[in-house]
């Protein structure tokens, strides 16, 4: 069983993924940060490193879709390669910050991908405003997301948007401004009930 936890940077994935592990007992699968070889050189210079970080993410991501496809655990998943490609790529592309070959070769690769894949068993996707996202980011204080522009972030939730508005499969969408997971019991347990009546027929 594959369950994905998407949303924006800073929206609350990692904090409602090991909530949710707690819950059910699933086996996590975290986005890599801390050990890629792109990310900061990306944050200083989003233009020359733009294709090398988008490639590095669909291939790590990919290789992770592949693996859960194999496994017979629940396994919930911090992003998707869907954000990568529907996401973060179009949104470079869309400010100037990949180029139109950089993008079309990313986009060929992609689509060769996902022909070899299937959807999520569900999607939780976390909908989060630009001022809650920047106080999140800037909680977590991370150097190379200092820099991290507003029209970015911007950008990346209006291509979100879209993407849920005609997303095929399962889904749950989390208010991420209303309510901190952790702080929260009450709005915890309705994310819960959500996920139980999508995944396995309850309430």
């Amino acid at each position: 069983m594959h369950i994905a936890v998407a949303g924006n940077i800073g929206s609350g994935k990692t904090t409602l993924t090991k909530m949710l592990v707690k819950r059910y007992g699933w086996t996590p699968q975290f986005e890599p940060v801390d050990n890629n070889p792109y990310l900061e050189d990306y944050y200083a210079d989003m233009k020359r490193w733009s294709f090398n970080l988008q490639v590095y993410f669909l291939a790590k991501r990919f290789r992770d879709v592949v693996e859960i496809s194999k496994s017979s655990d629940y396994i919930i998943q911090d992003r998707t390669i869907f954000e990568d490609a529907r996401i973060f790529a179009p949104n470079l592309h869309d400010m100037g910050l990949m180029s139109d070959r950089d993008f079309q070769n990313y986009s060929e690769l992609f689509d060769l991908m996902i022909s070899l894949v299937k959807l999520p068993d569900l999607m939780i996707y976390i909908r989060s405003s630009i001022p809650n996202l920047v106080s999140q980011i800037q909680k977590r204080g991370r150097d190379y997301e200092k820099s991290i522009r507003i029209d970015y972030l911007q950008g990346l939730n209006d291509l979100y948007e879209r993407w849920i508005a005609t997303y095929p499969g399962k889904l749950v969408i989390v208010d991420g401004d209303q309510c901190k997971f952790e702080a929260s019991p009450e709005y915890f347990r309705s994310i819960t009930e959500q996920i139980d009546s999508q995944l396995f027929g309850l309430f």
